[in-house]
């Protein structure tokens, strides 16, 4: 039987040859060539054949005009360098085509998520209080529906304004908004109503702390700022449910500080009041008085007018937000 052929990987030089058929034996020393030689010659005479040497100048001609151009790219750019000049142009562009919002624009959408609807309310026969200007009915009626069977009817009593300080459901508002009421109700941003138990006040300064039964998933605090440089003249706006309407926004600036300020009905006198003009009307109270970085520097209590109508002359005030948190047990700025 036939052995294959097996091809050896030695790298031994190949055996010399003799002398062939009218030849000359090899010198002494001499290397023979051997029949691989020939072969690599004629590969690589086939490599050099006309038409690689034409796709090779090809390649090297199309690496040089890549190379021209990227030379020629730099230097054009070196020649328009970026100057102060340019930017200044591009920056006043932008600005004639594009409209900012308004610092009090960027101070509502900063202060508007942590703004609730406060609503007092209490039995429609408690007694002959004034409600909407309307008055009640005479409390010798109290009790009927009861003994009828019936729950006695809730009534709106007040409305005011709270701004929530802590992400847990704290909120802060004027004692007068919710004394007297049966049930209070809260409405935040998001549309969530809820309840609210009274957990905190402040007499001396009409302040009240409340914690809602229920918050929002994505409740956000406001961020209180301390009155300690708070000067005249400083842009502040008030944002609240005047008269039920909102929540709306107001803006001013500070009138003065160390204010104090008398109820129209002598009962109580309160100091060291932050004086402002921003738009201010029943239903702002308890609202938060903002700069226009949106942080919270007090809180509406009170507005003056000496006709003793229920209205906005000019003159608002706001307890400072350093005894607002004092009421809710936050330590002082």
């Amino acid at each position: 039987m036939r052995r294959p052929a097996l091809y050896s990987s030695s790298t031994r030089p190949a055996a010399t040859q003799g002398p062939g058929p009218g030849g000359d034996p090899p010198l002494a020393g001499q290397i023979v060539m051997t029949g691989a030689a020939p072969s690599r010659m004629a590969r690589l005479r086939r490599h050099l054949s006309p038409t690689n040497l034409y796709l090779l100048w090809s390649v090297v001609g199309v690496l040089a005009l890549m190379l021209g151009i990227s030379l020629f790219m730099s230097t054009r750019q070196g020649a328009q360098r970026l100057t102060q000049e340019h930017i200044n142009a591009a920056v006043l562009k932008t600005l004639e085509n594009t409209i900012l919002p308004s610092p009090a624009a960027k101070a509502y959408d900063l202060i508007a998520p942590s703004v609730v609807r406060v609503i007092g309310l209490g039995e429609e026969a408690d007694d002959k209080v004034a409600v909407n200007g309307k008055p009640g009915k005479d409390p010798k009626n109290a009790g009927k529906d009861a003994k009828d069977g019936k729950e006695p009817k809730e009534i709106q009593r007040s409305v005011g304004t709270g701004v929530v300080i802590v992400d847990k459901g704290i909120i802060l508002t004027n004692l007068h908004v919710v004394q007297g009421a049966k049930i209070i109700k809260i409405t935040f941003a998001d549309g969530l109503e809820t309840t609210a138990s009274v957990i905190g006040v402040q007499p001396e300064n009409d302040l009240a702390v409340l914690q809602a039964h229920k918050i929002p998933d994505d409740m956000i605090a406001a961020t209180m700022r301390s009155t300690a440089d708070l000067r005249p003249g400083d842009q502040v706006m008030a944002v609240g449910f005047p008269f039920g309407i909102g929540p709306s926004a107001s803006a001013g600036v500070v009138s003065g500080l160390k204010r104090n300020f008398r109820s129209p009905e002598g009962k109580q006198e309160m100091t060291n009041l932050i004086q402002f003009d921003a738009a201010a009307n029943p239903g702002n109270s308890g609202g938060p008085l903002v700069t226009m970085d949106g942080e919270v520097v007090g809180i509406v209590t009170a507005i003056y007018n000496p006709n003793q109508q229920r209205t906005f002359v000019g003159i608002g005030f706001a307890v400072p937000i350093e005894n607002a948190a004092a009421a809710a047990g936050m330590p002082p700025f």
